[in-house]
């Protein structure tokens, strides 16, 4: 299968989330990965991609410009026939130091429900529902085990 892993990363936690499943896949026989930067990513690299990956940071429960762009940018039939899987990073909400913050989180969610919904409509196949990967605080780094958690997460289309 050829598949395509973009990513956008402000602190490298996306990034190693976004290698992880790319990794993953390659171990996988028979499959073909390219990893890029969302900002890097243009129409002609979903050419013969049969399985598409977005991931990127949850920025003010919102995903980042780049990924947000590069979701724009599509055609509303660009992934037609494609599978797709959309993760991002976060802040577990119990590691929210403030109440209200908390409260926001429930009420506009994070990046990856944002880009799966965003998806569907550009004619992605989700082919497991958005997923998130934790951070031990603003910057990182990752929680332990969120690389192999990925990893795992993206063996179960396979």
């Amino acid at each position: 299968m050829n598949c395509l892993v973009v990513y956008d990363s402000y602190f490298g936690n996306t990034e190693k989330i976004a290698r992880a499943v790319g990794n993953a896949l390659l171990q996988a026989e028979g499959h073909q990965v390219t990893l890029k930067k969302a900002g890097q990513t243009a129409l002609e690299d979903l050419a013969g991609v049969e399985l598409f990956v977005l991931g990127c940071p949850t920025r003010a429960f919102q995903p980042t410009e780049g990924a947000a762009e590069l979701v724009k940018g599509l055609p509303g039939d660009a992934l037609t026939g494609k599978k797709v899987l959309v993760f991002d990073t976060r802040i577990a909400p119990e590691d929210t130091p403030n109440r209200f913050l908390r409260v926001m989180v429930r009420t506009f969610g994070y990046a990856a429900g944002t880009l799966g919904k965003k998806l569907l409509k550009k004619g992605a196949d989700l082919s497991l529902p958005p997923e998130g990967f934790f951070v031990a605080g603003t910057e990182g780094p990752l929680r332990d085990g969120e690389e192999e958690r990925a990893a795992a997460w993206v063996r179960g289309i396979l």
